[in-house]
């Protein structure tokens, strides 16, 4: 049964029917009392005061798990301090072998890019030529000799008739200037012979040094003179051997300071890249003045190269010993942090918690920097795992100084 209204709006259900749909406004005060009982929960939830699980960085909290970290430990040494500068690998010395006579080019006896010695024959040209000249010379000096041996005896005849009367002075002075003109020819006669007999050693070109040979010039075969301008090898010596470089004149101070201290200032040369040592030697000499227009001075050092791994004409990387640090404090380069506040270390103390220490610095040098103000030797800093930890932080450290242990048999 229903109760009828005014209105055909229903204002019951009647029993045995089913009950009508939620309205738009029962919806929507649904949806405000859920957002509503949400927002409270979270208030609750995060009110001020209520204990809130650690999110910091690992290992600040008092409570918060160690931080595994890998350590070294400072240690004393010594650590040289270097000036890196590029330098050019020059022979002490180059020559370009040239003949010293005209003629043809017999033989070649050296083989291209060999080590020779000094001495050693690298080619000959045709010494006939000469031997007949030599030849020539020869008679003409045994002519030359008896015309003289004739004139001597004259003049012994001369002398005696002059002293008897028999000819006048003025032969007898004649006579003694003909002895005089045959023993210039005999001279000149031997001054040619020696001239063609000089000729003939240089028609064997030998090596005026030690070196190695390029590449040759000229084939056997070929007409030759002393005129030619390309000659037959370039011969560069390689043991010794220099190295030129160029540094900073900022840095020319320390140099000289080691150079008047008298002593051995030592060079070291690497590959391009600065990793492989090539060879070690000395510094020699020092320019004279400074190249305005880049800065920079000239010095020269000396290297044995008996191994050969110098090659005149290549780059190599130069690092000059200027200093050395005694007994300073070391550690690794990668220990070392920096900041606003400038370098600093993370150091481990003996409770396992961390402390970061401000540090002062030398040059650094082969991965090792110097400590000079703020470290003590045999003290752990941080190399590994740095960047998760914080002042007063706590860690797990691992030596990476100690060796690994052994697995078991």
């Amino acid at each position: 049964m229903t109760i009828e209204g005014t209105g055909s709006e229903e204002i019951g259900d009647a029993p045995g029917h089913p009950p009508r749909p939620w309205s738009r406004r029962t919806w929507v005060i649904c949806l405000v009392v859920a957002f509503l009982l949400a927002g409270g929960a979270y208030f609750a939830l995060n009110r001020p005061g209520r204990a809130q699980p650690a999110t910091g960085r690992p290992g600040t909290g008092a409570g918060a798990r160690a931080v595994p970290v890998l350590t070294a430990t400072a240690k004393t040494g010594d650590l040289g301090v270097y000036l890196t500068a590029l330098g050019s690998v020059t022979s002490l010395n180059t020559v370009t072998v040239r003949s010293r006579v005209d003629g043809q080019l017999m033989r070649v006896l050296f083989r291209e890019g060999q080590i020779v010695r000094a001495g050693d024959l690298l080619a000959e040209i045709d010494p006939r030529p000469f031997e007949a000249q030599l030849n020539q010379a020869e008679g003409q000096l045994a002519r030359d000799q008896a015309a003289l041996a004739n004139t001597r005896l004259d003049l012994e005849r001369y002398k005696r008739l002059v002293s008897g009367g028999f000819i006048a002075q003025q032969q007898l002075d004649t006579q003694a200037s003909a002895v005089i003109q045959a023993e210039g020819n005999v001279k000149a006669d031997q001054g040619q012979i020696e001239s063609i007999k000089l000729q003939l050693v240089y028609c064997k070109i030998l090596a005026p040094f030690a070196g190695r040979a390029g590449l040759r010039l000229v084939d056997a075969g070929n007409m030759i003179k002393a005129t030619d301008p390309g000659g037959l090898v370039v011969l560069t010596q390689i043991e010794p051997i220099a190295v030129v470089a160029a540094i900073p004149q900022d840095n020319l101070p320390p140099v000289l300071a080691r150079m008047r201290s008298g002593g051995a200032i030592t060079v070291d040369a690497y590959d391009r890249e600065g990793r492989t040592k090539l060879a070690s030697g000395t510094l020699v000499a020092l320019d004279n003045q400074i190249d305005s227009g880049t800065g920079t001075v000239k010095i020269k050092a000396s290297f044995a190269n008996t191994d050969g791994a110098l090659f005149p004409n290549q780059f190599v990387n130069v690092r000059i010993l200027v200093d050395t640090l005694r007994d300073a404090v070391l550690v690794p380069v990668e220990a070392v942090q920096r900041g606003v506040q400038g370098p600093f270390v993370y150091v481990v103390r003996p409770d396992k918690t961390v402390e970061l220490r401000k540090v002062a610095l030398g040059p650094t040098e082969g991965g090792l920097a110097p400590v000079r103000d703020g470290l003590k030797p045999g003290e752990a800093v941080i190399v590994d795992g740095a960047d998760k930890v914080q002042e007063r932080s706590r860690v797990e450290p691992t030596s990476r100084d100690r060796p690994p242990a052994k697995s078991g048999a």
